[in-house]
């Protein structure tokens, strides 16, 4: 059944811009309350939850990338941890009934991709950096609550990219370099980290599509549910770099950064979505040529 209204937090950033077009296609009816608020802001935030009386409720907001909570981990921990659980207990004081969709990350399971394969949601989080230890942190107390009443559904999201996405991630690093480079704007030489690590890479389409169907079947997933929402297949960051300088037809020089590189690395990590496959009728659909073609384009526009 369609929500009547929907609140998200982040819903101007990278993910939420896609997502609200997603929303807005596939709940014409529905009214989406995107309010701008600091997070940590307790009133405020118990503000938002009361005047949109949303019977479903989008925590997108966060901070997401790996290098900004570890230059910031007071921050990341208030914003990602204590702000989470604040949002949860004023959606549970005003609007017990409403869902709880929290956008948590494959990157919490961190160390147990270290015993190979594709992981499933019953192995065991073991975050490795402080952004995945805040969101671990967030999704294991999110569970507790749902034990205790509140209609929380975790999505486990992992590596996803495309167009509007930050530097501050891998792929759209290498567009915009790869663009600066075309634009005469920097030198044919391109800085990158380590290139031999195997990720599980997805289009923002494609996740906001899994976000969307689960808000379609919010009324059959039991709360406490956890979805991995992933690919499966791995793609080593060395042939997703040569396959962006293929379709922009250049050839740069390659320099290792150390700046660029992670305290930190896993050799691979790959997630395993059939719970989501099953529940939501999801599975990924846009071509991964597509979603480097449109990441490219996206930086040479701004470029």
């Amino acid at each position: 059944m369609a929500p009547r209204r929907i609140l998200i937090t982040g819903a101007y950033g990278f993910v939420g811009t896609h997502l609200r077009a997603a929303l807005a296609a596939s709940f014409p009816l529905t009214e989406l309350f995107a309010p701008r608020f600091e997070l940590t802001d307790d009133a405020a935030m118990g503000q938002a939850v009361a005047q949109a009386d949303a019977d479903c409720v989008i925590h997108l907001a966060a901070i997401a990338a790996a290098a900004e909570a570890r230059a910031a981990p007071d921050r990341a921990w208030q914003v990602n941890l204590h702000a989470t659980l604040a949002l949860a207990h004023a959606v549970k004081a005003q609007r017990a009934d409403a869902t709880f969709l929290f956008v948590s990350s494959g990157d919490i399971y961190g160390d147990t991709f270290r015993r190979g394969g594709k992981l499933n949601e019953e192995a065991a989080p073991a975050p490795l950096n402080l952004y995945s230890v805040t969101k671990a942190a967030a999704d294991l107390a999110l569970g507790q609550m749902a034990a205790e009443g509140l209609r929380a559904i975790r999505l486990r999201a992992f590596n996803h990219t495309g167009p509007g996405q930050s530097n501050a991630f891998v792929v759209a690093a290498f567009a915009e370099q790869i663009a600066r480079i075309a634009a005469g704007r920097q030198e044919p030489i391109m800085r990158v980290g380590a290139l031999s690590p195997e990720r599980d890479f997805l289009d923002v389409r494609d996740v906001c599509a899994a976000y969307v169907a689960c808000v379609e079947k919010t009324d059959t997933i039991p709360p406490g549910t956890i979805l991995n929402i992933a690919s499966g297949t791995p793609r080593r960051i060395g042939d997703v770099l040569h396959e962006m300088l293929a379709i922009a037809q250049q050839s740069p020089k390659i320099e290792t950064a150390s700046d660029r590189l992670r305290p930190t690395d896993i050799a691979c990590a790959i997630g395993d979505s059939s719970r989501a496959r099953e529940l939501l009728g999801w599975a990924p659909v846009i071509p991964w040529e597509q979603t480097l073609h449109d990441t490219l384009q996206y930086w040479r526009q701004r470029i």
